[in-house]
């Protein structure tokens, strides 16, 4: 049996200056994943991108859309575990335009932030790796408006996008319950691309009639902020130490993950994890907010692995969220759904003009911060 968090490439191969950008995306690295998973359907089970996000996040999507049905007071018959068509009809019923993996880390140092270093409350490379990468996105049908960097894939599920530029500098409006509106980063990210494509619907002959769009939207501790600002000020150069701050560096603060399902007749909708230092350090030792939300994903897909032995290669979209939620709620601090009326075209134009689009306030026109 296997299990990881994430598509790792082979080393290198975010920071290859000689690849074009295409080839650089999580986009071509999970066709890559698919292609194998078509040649060699079956066998032992093989979990992909199963940590907090990607996998978490999958799972929490479709509890928010269950409970979005229900409060919309939709006749609500829940699809099966495989049933993927039937998953994405919902969605489309639901009248959900896009989704956001809306994040906020508040965890804060007791001590400042030295030049010239890296920190953050989770992998340093890994961050920096993804950040470099191309910002993409899940494109939805009902999107009007395309950035002129923007690209379209010419091969495969065709579900996404990507702009040409970091999505560690690339930021967009989005919503956290504690917060409010709040800046995101638009970093790449597996799910973005899987929950797109698992949530499409097609006609008969193929053609796509629904498609939410899809992206991360990530407001990180205001360490790894400040060490961001510092990187790309220097051209990207990364700083020389890199440092994960441990629970016992952390002062206080929560690490508020969830999915905002947004567009449709309730206007938004949020729903996940809001583990707080404090209850991390009661649940396990070494760990801050950050790090349980994925470690206790991984420990979710190894149960469901363990469950279903001969599944093949899946992603956590194909997974019974139900079962995976059953074995990680424990560890993720109180799980609570919000409702919210506020939208990007909040308290906007404000002192200068904006090119918005007032006719959809849930246009990725609108969301982008240009």
């Amino acid at each position: 049996l296997y299990i990881d968090t994430v598509g790792e490439p082979w080393l290198g191969f975010d920071f290859d200056a000689k690849a074009d950008n295409a080839s650089r995306t999580n986009y071509a690295l999970r066709e890559s994943l698919l292609k194998e998973k078509h040649d060699k359907p079956g066998g032992a089970t093989a979990v992909s991108t199963c940590g907090a996000n990607p996998g978490m996040v999958s799972w929490f999507v479709k509890q928010a859309l269950v409970n979005l049905a229900t409060d919309l007071g939709l006749e609500l018959s829940e699809p099966a575990q495989d049933d993927r068509e039937g998953w994405a009809k919902l969605m489309k019923k639901a009248g959900v335009k896009g989704i956001h993996i809306a994040e906020r880390d508040t965890q804060r140092a007791k001590k400042p932030k030295p030049m010239d270093v890296f920190w953050n409350t989770w992998s340093v490379e890994g961050f920096i790796s993804e950040g470099l990468q191309p910002a993409e996105l899940g494109w939805g049908t009902h999107e009007t408006w395309m950035p002129k960097n923007a690209k379209k894939h010419k091969h495969g599920s065709k579900a996404a996008i990507y702009l040409e530029q970091p999505g560690a500098n690339t930021r967009v409006r989005s919503w956290c319950p504690t917060p409010g509106a709040q800046y995101g980063l638009l970093v790449t990210h597996n799910e973005a691309i899987s929950i797109a494509d698992f949530f499409t619907v097609r006609s008969k002959k193929g053609k796509v009639q629904y498609r939410p769009t899809c992206h991360y939207a990530y407001h990180p501790c205001n360490d790894a902020m400040l060490s961001l600002d510092e990187m790309f000020g220097a051209a990207g150069k990364p700083q020389p130490v890199h440092h994960v701050l441990d629970e016992n560096e952390l002062i206080d603060g929560v690490d508020e993950l969830g999915v905002l399902l947004y567009g449709h007749d309730k206007n938004a909708y949020w729903y996940g994890s809001q583990l707080s230092l404090a209850e991390a350090r009661k649940l396990a030792p070494y760990q801050n907010a950050t790090g349980m939300q994925v470690t206790s994903a991984v420990l979710s897909g190894m149960v469901w692995a363990l469950e279903n032995p001969e599944a093949g290669i899946v992603e956590a979209d194909e997974m019974d969220y139900r079962r995976c939620l059953e074995v990680q709620s424990q560890y993720l601090g109180p799980v609570k759904g919000y409702y919210t009326d506020w939208t990007p075209l909040d308290n906007r134009p404000g002192l200068f003009p904006e090119d918005l689009d007032r006719n959809d306030p849930w246009q990725f026109r609108n969301i982008l911060v240009r």
